[in-house]
């Protein structure tokens, strides 16, 4: 089932990562933004085809969100390295990624289980690794840095109130 047309579409999305952080903290705009256009319609477009040629699995699944995990968390991590978002909204994607994988029980072979707040924040890191790279590539001075970095750790504190209400929900379930 690895040889579909979803899972060839995630697996660009996973060759994108290296080269966009790399462009983003080199300040290859265009390229970067080139990347994450790509990355994006990728990943808009994955799903659907798997559901649509009944060859959605939780194993393409995982492959899925986890692409998606390191493409956001590496490219925030760039921009946390040119000093554009806080330097803390990486390592808590990561762990908020990590987390999400454990509790959703998916190394027992069970589908990824998302909260409302933990699918709105995933694509809001997308947007947030956006708008300064299009941004960038455009040649705009709109949104500053600050806006930017202002948002990053607006991100940061809906992140943390996810981690708790899945913390939250995965000890009620336990009880």
């Amino acid at each position: 089932m690895w040889g579909t047309w979803a899972n060839l579409l995630t697996a660009m999305r996973l060759i994108c990562i290296g080269p966009c952080a790399w462009a983003i903290t080199s300040g290859h705009w265009t390229l970067a933004a080139g990347l994450f256009t790509l990355a994006v319609v990728t990943d808009l477009i994955d799903g659907p085809l798997a559901r649509h040629f009944q060859h959605d699995s939780s194993l393409g699944g995982l492959f899925d969100h986890t692409t998606d995990a390191v493409f956001v968390t590496l490219t925030l991590a760039a921009l946390a390295w040119i000093d554009v978002v806080s330097a803390l909204l990486p390592w808590l994607v990561a762990a908020a990624f990590v987390q999400y994988f454990l509790d959703s029980r998916a190394l027992a072979g069970q589908r990824l289980q998302t909260s409302w707040l933990g699918k709105n924040n995933g694509v809001a890191y997308y947007v947030l690794v956006g708008i300064p790279v299009i941004r960038n590539a455009l040649g705009w001075d709109w949104p500053p840095d600050q806006w930017i970095t202002l948002c990053s750790w607006l991100l940061i504190a809906s992140t943390l109130v996810s981690m708790l209400d899945r913390l939250r929900a995965l000890l009620r379930s336990e009880n």
